[in-house]
């Protein structure tokens, strides 16, 4: 069964608007008729999670859920997020990992119902996401980038996890090769970005 759309008015995630404020998210459910199983019984899915800053609409957070196949399971995203110039002066330093980690990265992991093996991030910025999830985090960049931080290497990508669960990282490797074998796993990173495009055009 394909993607399915959570509610009416979510078909793409657009803006929604801010519940307590945190950014509600739209999000869509889908549900795959083929799982794959892991040692606890549960499915194998994979969280890929990014932030998108937008000079005309603010900055955006997309969380997509893929099966061992890449295929879609969840997609959640935040309204877009606009600072203020009072933020930028109370929060000082402390503004950018709030944001990324608490405010778009920690809101959008907490919409999901997904446990995912891992939360893929693409950013340095979303590392911040760490505290604020039970999940193993790790960053994927490509083979060639400079400087490469310790990790190690999937297909076309070099996954550093978060070095809280730098201990995990050959138990990471091992269900990570296996998603590798279908996707690249940067792609999906450009999906979440080009549904985030999508939705600012509606």
């Amino acid at each position: 069964m394909g993607v399915q759309v959570a509610a009416a008015d979510a078909r793409w995630c657009g803006v929604l608007g801010h519940v307590a404020g945190k950014p509600h998210a739209g999000r869509w459910i889908g549900r795959s008729g083929m799982k794959q199983m892991t040692d606890d019984g549960g499915a194998t899915s994979f969280g890929f999670l990014t932030a998108i800053d937008s000079p005309m609409h603010g900055l955006f957070g997309g969380y997509l859920v893929v099966d061992a196949l890449g295929r879609p399971l969840e997609f959640h995203c935040t309204a877009p997020v606009k600072v203020t110039r009072a933020q930028q002066i109370l929060y000082g330093p402390t503004l950018h990992g709030h944001l990324h980690g608490q405010q778009i990265g920690g809101a959008l992991l907490a919409e999901s119902e997904a446990k995912p093996a891992v939360v893929l991030i693409d950013s340095d910025a979303m590392l911040h996401v760490r505290p604020h999830t039970k999940l193993p985090v790790a960053i994927v960049r490509p083979v060639d980038a400079e400087p490469v931080a310790a990790g190690f290497t999937v297909g076309a990508a070099h996954v550093s996890p978060h070095p809280t669960d730098a201990a995990h990282g050959e138990s990471l490797r091992e269900r990570l090769a296996e998603l590798a074998a279908a996707v690249d796993l940067r792609e999906p990173f450009e999906r979440i970005r080009a549904a985030i495009e999508e939705a600012q055009r509606h």
